[in-house]
């Protein structure tokens, strides 16, 4: 006999693939956040409905932005189109998936390898995809860190750990309150600032990766903004040979840190 279908009122749809993953990192309620925050959790951004007058409210998202969060004042209705338990009481936290890295420890674990740093700098990716994708080939190229910005860019988001394919377990990443003061400490520290763009100054392959190397990769649509293009010790292209003018931003990471990667083999 043929196996007889669930009845409809017992029925489950099925999951996406990655959905409670993703959940696992949004945190709604108050209780919910007020207790991440407790616990030491790493709350990447919080959401809070806007013109709301609840002092307890306003105490939770002050506690948040002491914590490092990023605090955005949105209209209730997105709140409740982002909410998937139907009760978020005016708050929704984004957990990171993982802790984030210091500059610092980035820097230490190039001198722990007895190599030259190689790091990666995202001015303002918002796609986590790309985050992830750039990860994955970081970590595959033995990149030593990758920076983000805490404010206009995507955070370790659940989305972006499955599109690094584990890379975010080995990789670190540092989260900056200012990409700019960012470099221009390293540039302090000895490391080499190369900035991508279609307009480059030179070809990738006249760029010196061997030594204390950063590569700054902009953002999907605008590329590096102006203070960070400023604050770049060069700027290199990447010779295109076909009619369209500029690659995906994982792409470009990906095609410079391999350069680096068969400049610092053929040394």
């Amino acid at each position: 006999m043929k196996e007889r279908r669930p009845r409809r009122e017992n029925y489950e749809p099925r999951r996406n693939a990655g959905e409670e993953e993703i959940n696992e990192c949004q945190l709604e309620g108050r209780n919910a956040v007020t207790e991440a925050l407790r616990s030491g959790r790493t709350i990447d951004k919080v959401f809070v409905a806007s013109g709301e007058t609840d002092r307890a409210l306003q105490r939770l998202a002050a506690q948040a932005k002491e914590a490092g969060a990023v605090v955005v004042s949105v209209d209730r209705r997105k709140l409740d189109m982002m909410s998937t338990s139907h009760s978020h009481q005016g708050i929704i936290a984004q957990a990171a998936a993982r802790e984030y890295a210091t500059v610092d420890e980035i820097l230490d674990s190039a001198r722990e390898r007895g190599e030259e740093p190689l790091i990666v700098i995202c001015d303002e990716l918002s796609d986590p995809h790309n985050l992830g994708a750039i990860l994955r080939s970081a970590e595959c190229a033995g990149a030593h860190g990758v920076i983000i910005p805490k404010r206009r860019s995507v955070g370790l988001t659940a989305t972006v750990a499955k599109a690094s394919a584990g890379a975010v377990e080995y990789m670190k990443v540092a989260r900056v309150t200012n990409i700019t003061a960012t470099i221009e400490e390293l540039k302090q520290k000895g490391v080499w600032i190369f900035g991508t763009a279609a307009e480059g100054s030179i070809p990738m392959y006249e760029a010196d990766l061997t030594g204390r190397t950063a590569i700054v990769i902009g953002s999907e649509g605008d590329g590096m903004s102006r203070l960070v293009r400023q604050s770049c010790d060069v700027t290199v292209h990447i010779p295109m040979r076909g009619s369209i003018s500029s690659l995906n931003a994982s792409a470009a990471a990906s095609i410079l840190l391999y350069e680096a990667v068969r400049q610092r083999l053929s040394k």
